[in-house]
């Protein structure tokens, strides 16, 4: 369990479509084997230390003739943002694919004063 000292606790959300491959014949679409994509994610605010950060799949666009194969997680996190990166393998054809984001995590409280 991730326990944070009292303080002030703040809370970032997002969404990003990482792909529509079926447009253009993109990878996720029209390849095999291992494929990746990956975004840079910068909150709009930085938190004091790195977030927990939950991912999750909003929408998917999947191919029913193939096996669903899908990874979605929050590598490189760090206070300043975090990377958003989705895998998939294999004969799996994903047409296109939204994810949302959630951070948690302490904020810098401006009522607490660092005496020298």
């Amino acid at each position: 369990m991730r326990k944070f000292p009292s303080g002030r606790i703040g809370i970032q959300q997002g969404s990003r479509l990482l792909f529509s491959d079926f447009v253009n014949g993109g990878v996720m679409w029209t390849g095999e084997g291992d494929r990746e994509c990956r975004f840079v994610v910068t909150f709009k605010e930085p938190f004091k230390e790195a977030p927990v950060v939950h991912t999750s799949i909003s929408m998917w666009d999947i191919d029913s003739a193939t096996n669903s194969r899908a990874d979605l997680t929050a590598e490189n996190i760090r206070p300043e943002g975090f990377h958003l990166v989705f895998r998939t393998w294999s004969d799996t054809r994903i047409a296109r694919l939204r994810a949302d984001w959630i951070a948690i995590g302490q904020i810098e409280d401006d009522d607490l004063w660092e005496v020298d």
